[in-house]
């Protein structure tokens, strides 16, 4: 806002500039989304008319596109409406110096790179600028080779910032994962995560391996006051009992064998934000006291070290009965309650059928992506199949059968013989792989089978019979006779 502000008065500070400004020609200014120019394109700024005229000449020499403008006002006009690489502006300028400009053009335009021309006594004003988002500085009196070589710098600098950019989000893009689908007992979940999620209390994730409970607790911590803080996810099952109070809580130097530096703990890490504590039934009896102390006192004690305020929301999961733990002496009573202040059980797979064309939809996006593949589909009769299939490995299973048969597939679409055979026959389905009917048997009873049988797989949801048939839901009414109220 402080840069808007600058912006609007840096507007009527050069009201009286002159506008000796020069695009090309036979240019008008179009808006920069329309601006599809592969040149690099250099924005020159100065108030001295014979040194603008000197610039442009140079820069269009050099193969640039070149604009030119005499004071800051065109200049953020022009910077509004095309995609310039470089603005190389003076740094004293009547109305409006270039430091002055340099801060709106980044509040403009934040990829633009600038550099600034100074004379001598202002070197470290252009240091100083430096700091605030300058490429470089050129001094007074410019020299030809310095100039173009800043600008080629800075221009080379701008692209490389550019394809790291554009790389980072297309990673961001193939790593990101999301809770997909719009089943009934996916939306009850979300349901009461979304509730949860601005308090402080603690949340207990429950449900069988693959069901997506660290998908979960990042939902919640998205939804969260802490949203903005980071999210530390550990497996306590996958790091060593004897390693693990020191991952957690961290330790002093020389506080045992081996501690040859001090070290901060996920609790440190995760400060601000949200510690995910993953497969939590794992921890040994000496790491659930300490997470006990955590929760109850908000404190805790790096090994050899003072007591620490602990500034982390916990969120804890587990495939475990954790009620049978208690009862059976391996888990404390006092901890089971504080982390099962609100319990939530992530859905298995197969009580959510509904959502599987959609998730095996988002697959395809992620791995066709992932391998450079041009986008892939699947037949009528591979997604009815992977429906069918009861996953126990739940989603985690299914996004493997997806990545497998994205890589394994020819074709524009997977088929069922494309599906690992145990999901292809049908096994654990409850079906047999095949229907087969008697020569003679009329098309309506064949279609009339067709569907009740689909029905009993999809558990009487005629939307869902429908889209594995290929039919509408107005046409499974007609076919069993029935009222559509």
């Amino acid at each position: 806002m402080l840069h808007d502000a600058l912006a609007r008065r840096m507007t009527d500070a050069d009201a009286n500039v002159p506008d000796n400004d020069a695009a090309p020609d036979s240019e008008t200014i179009e808006p920069r989304e329309g601006d599809t120019s592969r040149e690099t394109t250099i924005l020159v700024v100065d108030d001295d008319a014979s040194n603008l005229q000197s610039l442009e000449t140079i820069f269009t020499r050099e193969g640039f596109r070149v604009f030119s403008a005499s004071g800051a006002k065109r200049a953020l006009e022009i910077s509004r409406r095309h995609r310039v690489q470089v603005v190389v502006t003076d740094l004293m300028m009547p109305g409006t110096s270039g430091l002055e400009l340099l801060k709106a053009l980044k509040t403009v335009s934040p990829e633009t790179e600038v550099v600034l021309m100074t004379a001598y006594g202002t070197v470290e004003t252009a240091v100083s600028a430096m700091k605030d988002g300058a490429f470089d500085f050129v001094e007074k009196p410019l020299k030809r080779a310095s100039i173009v070589k800043s600008v080629r710098l800075a221009t080379s600098h701008g692209q490389l910032v550019a394809e790291n950019r554009a790389l980072k989000k297309k990673i961001d893009l193939l790593t990101h994962r999301e809770i997909v689908g719009s089943s009934p007992a996916l939306r009850r979940v979300l349901e009461t995560a979304t509730q949860a999620a601005p308090s402080m209390a603690t949340v207990l994730v429950l449900g069988e391996s693959g069901t997506g409970k660290e998908l979960l607790a990042r939902f919640i911590h998205e939804r969260s006051q802490r949203a903005q803080g980071p999210f530390i996810a550990v497996n306590c099952a996958a790091i060593p009992e004897s390693i693990l109070e020191a991952e957690l809580f961290g330790h002093e130097r020389g506080s045992f064998t081996g501690a040859v530096a001090r070290r901060e703990g996920r609790f440190a890490k995760a400060g601000g934000g949200t510690l995910f504590l993953d497969e939590i039934g794992e921890l040994s009896p000496q790491v659930q006291v300490k997470l006990l102390r955590v929760l109850q006192e908000g404190e805790y004690e790096p090994i050899g070290g003072d007591t620490v305020k602990a500034d982390v929301r916990i969120v804890a999961a587990t495939n475990r009965d954790l009620k049978r733990e208690v009862s059976e002496g391996r888990f404390r009573e006092d901890l089971f309650y504080r982390l099962n202040v609100i319990a939530i059980t992530a859905p298995p797979l197969r009580a959510r059928r509904e959502d599987v064309p959609l998730l095996v939809d988002h697959f395809f996006g992620v791995y066709c992506a992932k391998n450079g593949k041009p986008r892939i589909g699947a037949s009528k009769a591979a997604v009815a199949r992977l429906v069918e299939y009861p996953f126990p490995g739940n989603v985690r299973e299914l996004e493997n059968v997806i990545e497998r048969a994205v890589v394994l597939c020819r074709g524009s679409q997977i088929e069922l013989e494309d599906l690992p055979d145990a999901i292809a026959q049908g096994e654990g389905t409850g079906i047999s792989s095949q229907m087969t009917f008697a020569v003679g048997t009329s098309l309506d009873e064949i279609e009339l089978t067709a569907i009740r049988e689909t029905l009993k797989q999809a558990r009487g949801d005629k939307t869902l019979a429908a889209q594995l048939l290929g039919i509408s839901i107005r046409t499974i009414y007609r076919k069993l006779g029935e009222n559509e109220d």
